[in-house]
């Protein structure tokens, strides 16, 4: 497959910006290539385009599929490859992401948060303000999945309707108007 200069810059960019967000570059990298890409590629295309080990690949394709961002396809009868497309659909792969970010990192959180407040709850060598600083992260992270748990529930058009409202919703609340 030939790059384009705003494909190349959009693909180094997104592995870029993978590793910040604990994604390694070359997983970033495959998933940029399969978005953007307008027909299934098989892995060996993967490869040879962002000059990638197949090995590398192969690992990168098997991560992508774990996360729920790649499918496998195939494309003529007869041919025995697995050819692979990414979501292309924004913010069905933002929502993966974010699920995925929440099994990971937020929920063992809130576990480990209601464990240790009932835990410093029925101790008394706890200081109280160790106590309250741990139910208070509880229970701001209890009303943001909560919240988010909501407009999860919303269709996806009626989401977006909501967050193009943005400064309008927010200027009617009173604390903002101060």
């Amino acid at each position: 497959m030939q790059l384009t200069p705003a494909m190349e810059r959009f693909i180094l960019h997104w592995g870029e910006m993978g590793a910040r967000w604990g994604v390694n570059r070359s997983v970033a990298q495959t998933h940029a290539l399969l978005y953007l890409s307008p027909k299934p590629l098989n892995a060996e295309e993967i490869a040879d385009t962002l000059v990638l080990a197949r090995s590398n690949v192969s690992t990168s394709l098997r991560e992508l599929q774990s996360f729920g961002l790649i499918k496998i396809t195939h494309v003529e009868v007869g041919d025995r490859r697995d050819y692979f497309e990414a979501i292309k659909d924004v913010q069905e792969m933002f929502n993966l992401v974010v699920e995925g970010r929440r099994r990971r990192e937020i929920d063992p959180t809130l576990t480990l948060l209601r464990d240790l407040s009932i835990e410093a709850d029925a101790d008394s060598v706890t200081d109280p303000e160790v106590k309250k600083r741990i139910t208070d992260m509880l229970e701001f992270l209890e009303v943001m999945i909560h919240w988010y748990d909501q407009l999860r529930r919303l269709p996806n058009s009626t989401l977006m309707q909501l967050v193009k409202l943005g400064d309008t919703v927010i200027r009617l609340l009173p604390s903002f108007n101060k």
